[in-house]
């Protein structure tokens, strides 16, 4: 059966989650005393939120799980209408199969209104003796104030490379997938903490078919390889502008990327550059500089070739 790798290998208990040993570590108390507050989920995406309050609802509920539980994802609906209908109907039901209570998952609880988390506030008031909510945000700061006071916060941290690799290893292997050395650190460089982007970038590289390697991955997830990167700013810091130059439009092409897709894999290229702190200072300053200007609508090839001009410079040559 053809299934998303991100749901096939999501998983299923505390235990497994990974990475997240501080949080999994107090959710599983909630199931051991099978009770729990509103809690909120704070972090960046696929760091295990969504997998966080599953695993949660598993524990807490067994079996019966899935009648007790509701994801809703506040991006789709994000009107005061929402909270008075689909939350309001699932709240004031009663649990099933003797649960105490029912829990109520909202995703993307940060893309709510603020009329809409107000009704939110006072939903979680009325029927928090038969519903306890989960609130899942990217940032805890666009929740309202007496939201969070009635929440226990967790912040869910980027996964590090050593987890995500250990995790995608784990997938290769069932999946007995032919891997070229360098393809794994490629995907999780890509990563960048988000499990979830490691994980589709896999299988989209496998479904190329074939021996996964550096560069296939680097093509299926739109970014191009670290070493390119590098490559291009060590030749302008070497006072060859004319070469770093046209290693940015074979990348560019090759890999079909934008200028701030560029700028932003220069900028975290730039602190493995051998530079002295203030040189690399300077080179972020002007690197935001260049952002902004893309951002405002500049064109791109000129404000990069303007970069890759100062770095010739700041490497003290011409």
């Amino acid at each position: 059966m053809n299934e998303i790798w991100t749901e096939k290998y999501r998983p299923r208990s505390l235990d497994d989650v990974i990475g997240q040993k501080d949080v999994t570590q107090r959710l599983k108390g909630y199931v051991e005393a099978k009770n729990m507050s509103h809690l909120m989920f704070a972090g960046s995406p696929g760091t295990g939120k969504t997998t966080c309050a599953l695993a949660l609802a598993r524990g807490m509920f067994g079996e019966s799980w899935k009648g007790n539980f509701i994801e809703l994802n506040a991006s789709d609906d994000r009107g005061i209408d929402t909270v008075r209908g689909k939350i309001k109907d699932f709240a004031r039901t009663a649990p099933v199969e003797g649960a105490e209570f029912k829990i109520i998952f909202l995703d993307e609880a940060d893309a709510l209104t603020n009329d809409a988390q107000g009704a939110l506030r006072r939903t979680m008031e009325k029927y928090s003796r038969t519903c306890r909510f989960i609130l899942s945000c990217n940032y805890s700061s666009k929740i309202i104030d007496p939201i969070q006071s009635r929440c226990a916060v967790f912040r869910f941290r980027p996964l590090n490379d050593d987890d995500i690799r250990e995790f995608l290893e784990k997938i290769a292997s069932s999946e007995n997938l032919d891997m070229e050395e360098g393809a794994m650190d490629s995907l999780v460089y890509i990563a960048r903490g988000d499990m979830r982007k490691a994980v589709n970038t896999l299988q989209t590289s496998a479904s190329v078919g074939g021996t996964i390697t550096a560069d296939t991955v680097s093509k299926v997830s739109g970014t191009a390889n670290e070493k390119d990167v590098l490559e291009i700013l060590t030749t302008a810091l070497g006072g060859d502008f004319i070469g770093s130059r046209n290693k940015l439009d074979t990348i560019m092409i090759n890999y079909g990327l934008s200028g701030q897709d560029v700028i932003r894999q220069i900028h975290s290229a730039v602190f493995t550059l051998p530079l002295e702190t203030r040189d690399k200072v300077r080179l972020v300053d002007k690197i935001g500089e260049i952002e902004f200007r893309l951002i405002e609508g500049s064109n791109e090839k000129i404000q990069l070739e303007a970069l890759l001009a100062y770095l010739v410079m700041a490497g003290g040559k011409s």
